[in-house]
C-alpha cells in the first residue's frame, strides 16, 4: 500500500471510530412488539399515544410505564394513520383516511368522532381540543368541539402534508405539495404570513407560543422564521443533498428543534443559527422485518433529556448536548 493510500485508511479507520464514540448508547425501553402506523409523543415526554396494527389505538402513561387506555378509531375502529396529543395533556386525537377522532385522557371517553369530506393527510391538536386536519384535496379544517365550529381553509393549491398549531390553538400553520407554508388564523381563516421553500413541503412545527414556525421540503431546505416579522431567523446547515423530516418539535425554551427522519435518525440543532448539535440513529430490531425505522416522534423529556419513539416500538432517550 502507498503512503498515501495508508494515510487515507488510518484517516477513514480515525473518521469512523469518531462516528462510533459520538453516538451515545440510548436508554432504550421496547414498548410495543406489533407493527405501527404513527405515534406521538406529549411535550416532557409523560404520555404516549400509538396506533397499532392490531389493538388500534393505545396511550401509554410514561412515568409508569403502563398502558393507560386503548381506543378503536372510529365505530368500526379504521385504521388511524396520524395521531395527536394536547400539550396540557387533556385531549388525544387519531386520524384516518376518511375520518377525525377526540377523546378526554382524564377519563377515557370519546368526545367526538367526524367524517371527512377528502382523504385525510395530517392532524394537530390544541389545548382547547381544536383539530386541525391537513386534507389530500389541499384545504385544512380546524374543527373546535367546544364551540361546534368548522373552519375550512383554502389557501393552499396541492395536498396538504403537515400541520401545526399553537398551543392556545389561536395559530395554525400548514404545508403542501405547492411548495408553500402558511401561518393563519385558526378560528377565522385569515393568513398572517406565507413562505415558499424548492420544492413540496413535507414537515412543518411551531413553537407552543407560536414566535416561530420551522418548516422543511423534499430536498435539503429546512428554515425557522420569526412568525410575527415573517423573517428568517436561521436555515439548517444540512451538508447532503437531501434530508426529510418525519417528525420536528421545538423544546419548551425555543432555543432548540429536535427532529425525526424516515431513516433512523434522531437530531438536534441550534435554533438561533440552525447548526446541528447532535445526531443519533435509533436501534435497528432483530424482528424487524426492514432494517430500517421511521422516527415517529421526538421531545425534551422532564430533567432535560431528548427521547423517542420509532416505527421499531422502541422508546430511547439520550442526555441533551452541551
Amino acid at each position: 500500500m502507498s503512503r498515501n493510500g495508508l494515510l487515507y485508511f488510518c484517516t477513514l479507520i480515525a473518521c469512523t471510530l469518531l462516528l462510533s464514540a459520538c453516538q451515545p448508547k440510548p436508554e432504550v425501553d421496547s414498548l410495543i412488539a406489533e407493527p405501527s402506523y404513527d405515534a406521538s409523543l406529549s411535550p416532557q415526554a409523560r404520555l404516549l399515544l400509538v396506533s397499532t396494527t392490531s389493538n388500534n389505538l393505545q396511550l401509554w402513561d410514561l412515568t409508569q410505564k403502563a398502558l393507560k387506555y386503548q381506543w378503536l378509531h372510529g365505530k368500526a375502529g379504521g385504521t388511524a394513520i396520524a395521531t395527536a396529543l394536547s400539550d396540557n395533556l387533556k385531549y388525544a386525537a387519531s386520524l384516518s383516511s376518511d375520518s377525525v377522532a377526540l377523546w378526554n385522557i382524564q377519563d377515557g371517553q370519546p368526545l367526538g368522532w367526524w367524517s371527512l369530506p377528502a382523504k385525510g393527510q395530517c392532524l394537530e391538536l390544541a389545548d382547547n381540543g381544536t383539530l386541525l386536519i391537513g386534507l389530500t384535496d389541499g384545504s385544512v379544517m380546524s374543527l373546535n368541539h367546544q364551540t361546534d365550529t368548522l373552519i375550512k381553509f383554502l389557501g393552499h393549491s396541492e395536498k396538504v402534508n403537515s400541520v401545526a398549531l399553537s398551543a392556545d390553538g389561536r395559530w395554525a400553520l400548514s404545508g403542501g405539495n405547492d411548495n408553500r407554508v402558511i401561518l393563519w388564523q385558526a378560528n377565522t381563516g385569515q393568513p398572517q404570513q406565507q413562505w415558499q421553500l424548492p420544492s413540496r413541503v413535507l414537515s412543518v412545527s411551531l413553537t407552543q407560543d407560536a414566535s416561530l414556525a420551522f418548516a422543511a421540503d423534499s430536498t435539503n431546505r429546512a428554515e425557522i422564521w420569526k412568525t410575527q416579522t415573517g423573517e428568517t431567523l436561521s436555515r439548517l446547515k444540512i451538508k447532503r443533498r437531501t434530508m426529510n423530516f418525519s417528525t420536528a418539535r421545538f423544546t419548551k425554551d425555543n432555543q432548540t428543534l429536535l427532529t425525526g427522519t424516515p431513516a433512523r435518525e434522531v437530531s438536534v440543532w441550534r435554533v438561533a443559527d440552525g447548526k446541528m448539535r447532535a445526531n443519533w440513529q435509533v436501534t435497528r430490531t432483530e424482528r424487524a422485518q426492514i432494517k430500517g425505522a421511521v422516527v415517529y416522534s421526538v421531545a425534551e423529556t422532564l430533567n432535560g433529556q431528548i427521547i423517542s419513539f420509532s416505527s421499531n416500538g422502541l422508546l430511547e432517550t439520550w442526555p441533551m448536548p452541551d
